[in-house]
């Protein structure tokens, strides 16, 4: 069953010069029910973009996204807001932890948008991803790679459809990528998530039982070359 669809999604940016500049334009693309993929590019390409449009934190010039049979790109913002909280779990380069919140708050609050908080499912979350003895310490108080497996918990705490992770260990040292990637992938596994990954580096995409180019998805420039 196909999760995800996207069709015509296009988005240009006003250039310092005030010229507009297409930086995505992706004719189609599709991600099944429980997929795992990773997207390859280069940095600069638009990948963060296409996940943001996908996510619906950013909206479209034209296309659309569709999650589950939802039309994300055709609610309002508020709208989209929450369904993103129900449908979607998005872990980034940059954490985003609260850091005046321990791991365990700043999981909860991942859901309160979503499912409401539950404090049992967020301990379930950190212990599966060995934290059980850091649940009550604050961000800054953690290890870079600590604070990665707070954000994948707070991603996967509202049992979301689809997670979208953007560079997620591109802060870490190659041993500990893999061993985080391994974890977000078991994790998505054990909650019938769709995974889609994008990034610059190979080590990491191999990790993944599919990957794309990027450049195949988005066609931004690519039209009027010879």
């Amino acid at each position: 069953m196909t999760l995800l669809e996207v069709e015509g999604l296009q988005k240009t940016y006003r250039s310092p010069t005030g010229e507009s500049e297409a930086v995505l334009h992706v004719p189609r693309f599709e991600l099944g029910e429980c997929d795992q993929v990773g997207l390859a590019g280069r940095s600069g390409s638009g990948k963060s973009t296409f996940l943001h449009l996908i996510a619906g934190i950013l909206r479209p010039d034209s296309g659309r996204v569709c999650i589950g049979g939802t039309d994300v790109t055709s609610l309002s913002e508020s709208r989209r807001d929450r369904f993103r909280a129900r449908n979607v779990g998005c872990v980034f380069q940059t954490f985003h932890l609260l850091q005046g919140y321990s791991a365990l708050e700043n999981v909860m609050l991942g859901m309160m948008f979503g499912p409401g908080p539950d404090r049992p499912e967020a301990e379930v979350l950190l212990r599966r991803l060995g934290l059980e003895h850091r649940m009550h310490h604050r961000p800054r108080q953690l290890s870079v790679g600590q604070q990665q497996r707070v954000a994948v918990a707070r991603a996967l705490a509202a049992r979301p459809r689809l997670v979208l992770a953007d560079e997620p260990t591109g802060n870490l040292d190659p041993a500990h990528a893999g061993e985080a990637l391994a974890l977000l992938r078991e994790c998505c596994e054990e909650r019938d998530a769709a995974l889609l990954l994008v990034s610059h580096d190979p080590d990491i995409l191999s990790g993944l039982p599919r990957v794309v180019p990027f450049a195949e998805v988005n066609r931004a420039g690519t039209e009027s070359r010879p």
